[in-house]
């Protein structure tokens, strides 16, 4: 990820990030056709606006779901996305606001409710990161940021739609490799993608006498616009997935098929357990 136009992106401010003015552009698009594996279902997916969740969204409309498009405030990429889910067929509901924010997450809740009737599927995507290269770096008001979006979000979001899952739901949250080998630019970042993976234990745990299976995912480096709006440094971003055996950065597409499995009936058996699209890194966990 050398491309020049693509390093000069980077500001601290930027995040989450305009997928519409990368350079060079992630690979949402769906490799297969569709068979059906989501037919009638109700998605949530946050952080849908770009990246990682946008194919995660067509991927799931593809597959017979409707889509609830949370996002912050991208609204040119989200409006994408709804329009990628229609041309499946599949209603997409657009809905933006801070997840950091329980209230915000109550309102997502009903106002899905409130178009589709049901919610059978929620994927907890939506996340931030800084680079800093010392931990006294790092700011009270990055860390407890960081923090709010990445992880109180998931609690927030859970609890507000909770009362409307039932037996055969599915909860798919987004971890992170740094939560297994550690990031020294991330340090904060990946402290939270440990708490992700111990959330989605300990959830599946609570939540699996309900008939309600709970499931993570924890990509390796992916060329979404997280990284090049301030995500990554820019040395890093000049190298990124280079490091994986595979030598180079996945791309949203190939994630997004993790996504799927969890979210369906091929995943009946499975509950408590995180899946590694890394690029060939191999991890406990």
């Amino acid at each position: 990820m050398s491309d020049p136009d693509t390093i000069d992106m980077i500001h601290e401010d930027g995040l989450p990030g305009h997928e519409s003015g990368l350079s060079q552009k992630p690979d949402w698009e769906p490799r297969y056709r569709g068979s059906g594996r989501l037919e009638g279902k109700v998605a949530i997916v946050t952080g849908a606006d770009s990246g990682i969740g946008r194919a995660v969204a067509a991927l799931y409309a593809r597959e017979g779901a409707d889509v609830a498009i949370v996002y912050l405030c991208e609204h040119d990429d989200a409006e994408k996305t709804a329009e990628i889910v229609r041309d499946e067929g599949r209603r997409a509901l657009l809905l933006a606001g801070d997840l950091g924010e329980d209230g915000f997450c109550k309102e997502v809740a009903a106002k899905v409710m409130a178009e589709f009737g049901r919610i059978d599927i929620l994927v907890n995507n939506a996340g931030e990161q800084h680079p800093d290269q010392d931990i006294i770096d790092i700011t009270e008001e990055q860390l407890r940021r960081t923090f709010q979006t990445n992880i109180f979000a998931m609690f927030f979001l859970t609890q507000a739609v909770r009362p409307h899952l039932k037996e055969g739901a599915a909860i798919v949250n987004c971890t992170s490799v740094t939560m297994y080998k550690g990031s020294k630019e991330l340090l904060d970042y990946s402290s939270t993608k440990g708490a992700i993976t111990a959330f989605t234990r300990s959830l599946s745990e609570n939540l699996i006498d309900d008939g309600i299976r709970v499931n993570a995912v924890a990509p390796g480096p992916i060329w979404t616009p997280l990284n090049p709006s301030g995500g990554a440094s820019r040395e890093k971003l000049k190298h990124f997935g280079e490091g994986t055996p595979m030598g180079r950065p996945g791309q949203p597409n190939e994630v997004a098929p993790a996504f799927l499995f969890l979210a369906c009936e091929d995943a009946s058996y499975m509950s408590g357990q995180v899946l590694h699209p890394n690029g060939g890194m191999v991890v406990n966990g």
